[in-house]
């Protein structure tokens, strides 16, 4: 106690005090770990996606520290992605339990009622119109039950679905680099207890690109892969070092897998159907074509009739483990290339003025290569459990599960949380 002269009157004597315990109070908050400033019962969740990272590159002895939260935690065989195996379609139905048939972005490019594409996933003026992205993300959900969520970068998190947006997002840049990234979840952590988001996601991007670049198999998707794996460990760093990780649920996974391609093995649609007559929808691994008016009964003479490497089928009548070809946005012929082949025009081909992509994605989900990562560690998690494969729509009910808020609804089936969660009663 400090001592005060005796000619200081005792209201400035009783207004002395106050600022010395409040100037003691702060420099001792100062020193004192995130954690230690709320309650036990106050836990967070954070959704780590690195995009296009193939179930078993953490097999390959270049990701310690993710390797370790595995070893430490949970981890799958694979994560199922739904079809089409591709990333904007499968990050949405990661947060909303919805098969891309249900939620409605049934691609990464979708023709608008026009007869144009107008949703086109690296185009931000078309993607941020709400009209597209049907359900409910869980960060809208968290934000009904009064908690604060934040995204740094996920497709459908810089628009307003249902009018809410999560409290801190961030829109998609790709030139900001995966440190800046993971500081300002960091960030966030920091704020005070009562802004402070329970709910966040973090995305990378690298290993899906890598993979494209180079290949599945290439020492530049192994250096990547080592890059994300550092930058993992300076989150979890951080985490530690706020007293966090004793109450921080950690999910990590991936939106599906990578299989290899290259130049040598292409289909030329238009060999096979006049698209002056039929429209390409979309090219690629997926291709939708629609046909011009009267042309249906030629357009699926051409189609749906056997071909090498590509097979075809009318919008309602996919394969059923595709869980995919109700919804209206999907053209009505739908054509799904063979593993490593993809779908292109001599035209396109022609102009083409980058290297050809030698891996791809987009494929039968159920094909070992699409399997995608998924790793989750905390209180909340099985210690040391490897379990068997598992659809991502089971994502969300868990997700929902551990926000402690109301699911809506959704395709997944919660009874996958019994093999991840320590205690489900």
């Amino acid at each position: 106690m400090p001592n005060f002269p005796s000619r200081l009157t005792p209201w400035l004597r009783l207004v002395s005090l106050a600022l010395f315990a409040l100037t003691s109070a702060c420099a001792t908050r100062s020193h004192i770990p995130v954690a230690a400033s709320h309650s036990a019962a106050e836990s967070y969740l954070l959704l780590v996606s690195i995009d296009g990272f193939r179930a078993d590159y953490l097999d390959r002895g270049v990701t310690p520290r993710l390797s370790a939260l595995a070893a430490g935690g949970v981890r799958a065989d694979a994560l199922r992605p739904s079809f089409p195996s591709l990333t904007f379609p499968n990050h949405y139905t990661l947060v909303t339990g919805l098969r891309p048939d249900h939620h409605g972005i049934v691609h990464n490019r979708i023709q608008g009622n026009d007869g144009k594409i107008s949703f086109v996933y690296n185009d931000a003026r078309t993607t941020r119109e709400a009209h597209w992205w049907g359900g409910e993300p869980i960060w809208v959900a968290a934000e009904r039950h009064g908690l604060r969520s934040a995204t740094m970068f996920w497709p459908g998190s810089d628009t307003a679905i249902g009018g809410v947006r999560p409290s801190y997002w961030k829109p998609f840049d790709r030139n900001l680099g995966a440190d800046a990234r993971v500081d300002t979840v960091l960030d966030w952590l920091d704020l005070p207890l009562a802004q402070r988001p329970r709910f966040i996601t973090l995305y990378f991007e690298q290993v899906d690109r890598a993979g494209h670049d180079y290949g599945p198999d290439s020492a530049e998707v192994n250096a990547v892969l080592a890059q994300i794996d550092a930058t993992l460990g300076r989150l979890l760093d951080g985490l530690e070092a706020r007293g966090l990780r004793r109450s921080l649920n950690l999910i990590v996974l991936s939106d599906h897998g990578q299989t290899p391609a290259g130049a040598e093995k292409l289909v030329l649609v238009d060999t096979v159907v006049d698209l002056e007559r039929v429209q390409a929808v979309n090219l690629g691994v997926v291709a939708g074509f629609a046909p011009e008016p009267g042309q249906r009964r030629y357009a699926e003479s051409a189609l749906l009739r056997p071909h090498p490497h590509m097979q075809c089928w009318r919008r309602g009548q996919m394969p059923a483990h595709f869980h995919y070809g109700t919804h209206a946005r999907i053209p009505p012929i739908v054509c799904l290339a063979q593993q490593g082949w993809i779908m292109t025009t001599t035209s396109a081909l022609a102009a083409r003025t980058s290297p050809p992509s030698l891996g791809e994605h987009g494929y039968d989900n159920t094909l070992p290569d699409m399997g995608a990562l998924f790793v989750a560690n905390g209180p909340a998690f099985r210690p040391g459990a490897r379990v068997p494969v598992f659809d991502n729509v089971d994502v969300y009910p868990l997700l929902a599960h551990l926000l402690q808020v109301k699911p809506a609804r959704n395709d997944g089936d919660a009874r996958t949380l019994r093999l991840l969660l320590r205690d489900t009663d």
